[in-house]
């Protein structure tokens, strides 16, 4: 492919775009210099190949295709059919899995449609016999009473919110929260890690109907043996949610006891953060849960988005090759050289480092709320989010901590030698930074002091760690 063809197709895009709202392709452009100029450290986030994001704009945004390959419930679906099955199958491939569904929009969506299978696997009546038999639209009202009775208040046990698990892991406000009846495992509160006896023991007392492992904040690996033996000994369904660390299964780090695929009953992923894709989920599971599975669309989801299943296709087949072993190799050597720059400097780390892709800082040490943090950090030039620690005095919303990754960074080529650099530049805005004051002369927990003179410093920094690593050095909009 020569050279400019990137730079070529996405000028030419805004080119179009200009000519209805000049707006949109200013903050299309303004969103590409941003992200080349800023230090990315959000765990979650990642940037995606030129290849995936150009999958995402054509014409398969104008076609609905609801229902599953080969029987849709419109006509004329036989090339989202081919994108689907190309997607499906770069993800069984790639996770070892013999069944994948790619539809879901987002890892909420594919945490929907695992529940949903589950409970419909699991749950016996004759009112939901009835309602797999016929289409969704035609259950009467005393039908989905019954189900209601028959799926309700069934048990999940999942990781807290503050010991790093997700909101869709039960947490109350989240739909999960509503549709089950949850008890979370936390980790142990000397060294932040998950004590596999506790969750045993919580799993005998709560007899879940649900085992749910997987993290978004969690700074080290999960044995999904151990997990696995747990939901057996106790008739549970062991769900793994790997959003946060799918590349590092898909690049073979996480193997052997810690790839959930070969112990989980299903999986449940997004495609972007480490695995490098466009915006979305997916489920992966055995044959006994495929059908429920595939009924994802229309029992959860509305209509598939077949320019996304394009996306993921490219990006699942980046993914299956040699190369990107690699690079989750490199995330994590990252990640692991990050912590213990931090460390050195001081800085109180939970866990004490990381076995992943993320490292979480307990900014109590520097007498700041992860909120005051994460502003800081952001007029610096480093983009990070705030995130609760184990047992955190702050709650959800100021926080006590700071998670950072490095799948984004680890894209752009940066390696273990600039990870040193880069905990040097947080650990300085972090120190010097105080809390402010409120309005009434107490402290704020949002409010923070940073000199303006260090915030530029800092910045000017980061732009320099940046500059032998361009980001998309191939797209020239100018």
């Amino acid at each position: 492919m020569p050279r400019n063809a990137e730079s070529t197709a996405f000028r030419s895009a805004l080119e179009v775009i200009r000519g209805v709202e000049p707006r949109v392709a200013d903050a299309i452009g303004a969103e590409l210099a941003d992200q080349r100029e800023s230090l990315k450290l959000i765990a979650s986030e990642n940037y995606a190949s030129p290849a995936t994001l150009l999958a995402m704009g054509n014409w398969f945004s104008d076609k609905y295709a609801e229902g599953t390959i080969g029987r849709r419930f419109y006509a004329g679906c036989q090339n989202v059919d081919t994108v689907e099955a190309l997607a499906a199958e770069h993800a069984r491939e790639l996770f070892g899995a013999s069944h994948a569904y790619v539809q879901p929009h987002s890892g909420i969506d594919a945490n929907l449609v695992a529940f949903w299978a589950i409970l419909a696997d699991r749950v016996e009546a004759p009112a939901l016999q009835r309602a797999q038999a016929r289409h969704v639209n035609d259950l009467t009202e005393a039908d989905w009473f019954a189900l209601r009775r028959e799926l309700g208040n069934q048990r999940m046990l999942g990781m807290s919110l503050d010991a790093g698990g997700h909101l869709t892991h039960g947490f109350r406000p989240n739909i999960s929260g509503k549709m089950f009846d949850q008890r979370s495992y936390g980790t142990d509160p000397v060294t932040g890690l998950v004590d596999y006896d506790r969750v045993a023991e919580a799993a005998r007392e709560f007899r879940p109907l649900v085992l749910v492992a997987g993290y978004s904040a969690y700074p080290r690996k999960i044995n999904f043996r151990i997990m696995r033996e747990i939901a057996d000994s106790v008739g549970a369904t062991f769900m793994v949610d790997m959003a946060h660390f799918a590349g590092l299964v898909a690049g073979k780090v996480f193997a052997g006891d810690f790839d959930p695929v070969p112990h989980a009953h299903i999986v449940t992923s997004t495609t972007h953060k480490s695995l490098r894709g466009p915006r979305g989920g997916l489920v992966l599971c055995g044959p006994e849960l495929a059908d429920q599975v595939d009924r994802g669309c229309p029992m959860v989801l509305g209509g598939p988005l077949p320019h996304v299943m394009a996306a993921k296709a490219v990006a699942l087949a980046e993914a299956r090759r040699p190369d990107f072993a690699g690079y989750a190799r490199q995330i994590v050597d990252n990640a692991q050289a990050l912590a213990e720059g931090l460390l050195r400097r001081g800085a109180r780390l939970v866990t004490g480092g990381t076995d992943n892709h993320l490292v979480l800082i307990d900014v109590t040490g520097y007498g700041l709320t992860g909120r005051q943090a994460e502003q800081a950090l952001l007029d610096s030039g480093i983009v990070t989010n705030r995130n609760a620690v184990p047992q955190d005095p702050n709650g959800a919303w100021y926080t006590s901590g700071i998670r950072i990754g490095t799948p984004a960074l680890t894209t752009r080529g940066l390696g273990t030698a600039e990870m040193d650099g880069t905990a040097e530049l947080i650990h300085t805005v972090l120190s010097q930074t105080s809390a402010g004051v409120g309005p009434d002369g107490t402290a704020s927990k949002a409010k923070y002091v940073l000199d303006p003179a260090v915030a530029d410093k800092v910045s000017r920094q980061a732009s320099e760690l940046l500059s032998g690593f361009p980001l998309y050095p191939d797209v020239e909009l100018g």
